[in-house]
């Protein structure tokens, strides 16, 4: 699905569910974050490479705030899509909320923002398509998007250069 040589927000739209099982949780019952951040990740991805048409990289993860914890047996439901294109880059955001299969009770539980990179065969950056909204909540999202960046850029820039220690 394209619109005059871009693509909306929701040709990359990804939902995931998982369910969390004994192995992914701590002594508290409540699963590992790192966990979380996994399914995240894979779900961001396929987004990424749904926009671009090929493969895509992890370049950051912006923002990742854990809101509530996600218990033992519960259902957890993720949503991706992509809220910013720049040339190589963009931002995709995740929601994910998780279920209790007894009740059906659902709560959101966890945002995530992280920035991807389309890749060529060589492990290059590569263009990707623009991104076209569709409605004024692919816009709201497509600003915030780019005030994060904004953001991000002006603070990496402040930063003293990172060096190699062992130089």
């Amino acid at each position: 699905m394209t619109t005059a040589g871009g693509k909306p927000p929701a040709a990359s739209r990804v939902e995931m569910t998982e369910i969390v099982l004994p192995g992914d949780t701590n002594a508290l019952g409540t699963i590992f974050g790192g966990k979380v951040m996994q399914w995240i990740d894979i779900a961001a991805s396929v987004a990424g490479m749904r926009h671009s048409g090929g493969n895509v990289v992890t370049a950051s993860i912006d923002g990742l705030t854990f809101l509530t914890p996600i218990h033992l047996g519960e259902i957890v439901l993720l949503q991706a899509q992509v809220n910013f294109v720049g040339r190589t880059s963009m931002e995709i955001g995740v929601r994910v909320e998780a279920e209790d299969p007894r009740t059906a009770a659902r709560r959101y539980t966890t945002k995530a923002y992280l920035t991807f990179v389309a890749i060529d065969a060589d492990g290059k950056p590569r263009p990707i398509a623009p991104l076209v909204p569709e409605n004024d909540e692919d816009r709201r999202r497509c600003q915030d998007a780019l005030a994060r960046r904004d953001a991000r850029l002006a603070s990496r820039a402040a930063r003293p250069a990172l060096r190699d220690p062992r130089r």
